[in-house]
């Protein structure tokens, strides 16, 4: 993660100052804790967000998408039986009030739902519930060389959850075990990162990102079955029928991304980055395409708010 440098290196999460929105009130960012019995520490009952926050051409600050990313807060919150005790446009100012307080042009932002210490064992209804939300500078998931070189991905030993095994469509913090397994397993290996599979074979997304191929002009990503429904995605989709793109959701085998003339993942913290091979075999030209880069134009003009963007809607100002 990178961030502000003291005179002995990169500072960590720990050391950072400024102020975390918890539970209502801003607490001092080295004084945001919680004890070592935390339920959702012992057991991964929990959800979270992580959002953007960009200095558009105008030179204020406004968060990318921030309606939608705390819809889905709230709706992961919901499948997992979590009654969020504030309203969502309490959580929506919490966020903006974070990057304000921490005086951020840029920022990464991360609210997390979270139970108490009230008790341990598999029993949660008498627990509390408790949220945070944190902002700080995290400029880019991936290397800016990568947006355009692209990134060498692998396909994991890791299966993606099953649909009725884990709740897929609740950004759960539980469910990210297999995605770091899978991107440890990746990394090991030499490449970037991990392609998972679900229980059937078939191609769900990145350790956290969704995936896409291009092949004869057309668009596929795999159907929302056991992959997150990714708020970049949905942006990509919209670009892509605006420019006249068909778009194809459906399930998609491993080896058809050999063979694609363009791949690319999209997630918040990774923006959109294009992939230039999975498996040890080289997509294509093995660089990012002209299809992934019109997609990363479109994206980059709505999270700055250039000339060329068209959804204002999407970005809410901090201020």
């Amino acid at each position: 993660m990178s961030g502000p440098e003291s005179t002995v290196g990169p500072l960590t999460l720990e050391q950072r100052t400024g102020v975390i929105w918890m539970d209502g009130e801003l607490v001092p960012w080295q004084d945001a804790k919680v004890h070592v019995l935390n339920h959702t520490m012992h057991y991964g009952l929990g959800v979270f967000e992580g959002v953007r926050a960009y200095r558009e051409a105008s030179g204020q600050t406004a968060i990318f998408r921030l309606s939608e990313h705390t819809e889905r807060l709230f709706n992961s919150a919901h499948i997992l039986g979590i009654e969020i005790p504030f309203t969502r446009e309490q959580i929506i100012e919490a966020q903006r009030t974070s990057v304000r307080e921490n005086r951020l042009e840029e920022a990464y932002v991360r609210p997390l739902v979270f139970m108490g210490a009230e008790s341990l064992g598999l029993r949660v209804e008498e627990l509390s519930v408790h949220v945070i939300v944190a902002a700080w500078e995290w400029p880019h998931y991936m290397s800016a060389e990568s947006q355009e070189t692209g990134i060498r991905m692998r396909t994991a030993s890791i299966t993606r959850h099953h649909v009725n095994i884990s709740m897929c469509k609740a950004k759960a913090i539980a469910n990210y075990t297999n995605s770091m397994l899978a991107l440890r397993e990746a990394i090991s290996a030499g490449d970037d990162e991990a392609l998972l599979l679900d229980n059937e074979g078939y191609a769900t997304e990145g350790s956290g990102e969704n995936i896409f191929l291009l092949k004869n002009d057309v668009l596929h990503t795999p159907e929302l079955t056991s992959c997150l429904d990714g708020i970049t995605r949905d942006s990509v989709l919209q670009f892509a029928r605006e420019e006249g793109i068909e778009v194809i959701e459906r399930r998609i085998t491993r080896d058809e991304f050999y063979i694609a003339d363009e791949v690319f993942l999209t997630g918040t913290a990774a923006e959109i980055v294009p992939v230039r091979s999975l498996d040890g075999r080289v997509i294509s030209s093995g660089r990012r395409g002209p299809v992934t880069e019109l997609m990363q134009q479109r994206y980059s003009a709505e999270l700055r708010g250039t000339n060329e963007a068209r959804h204002p809607e999407w970005r809410t100002p901090v201020a």
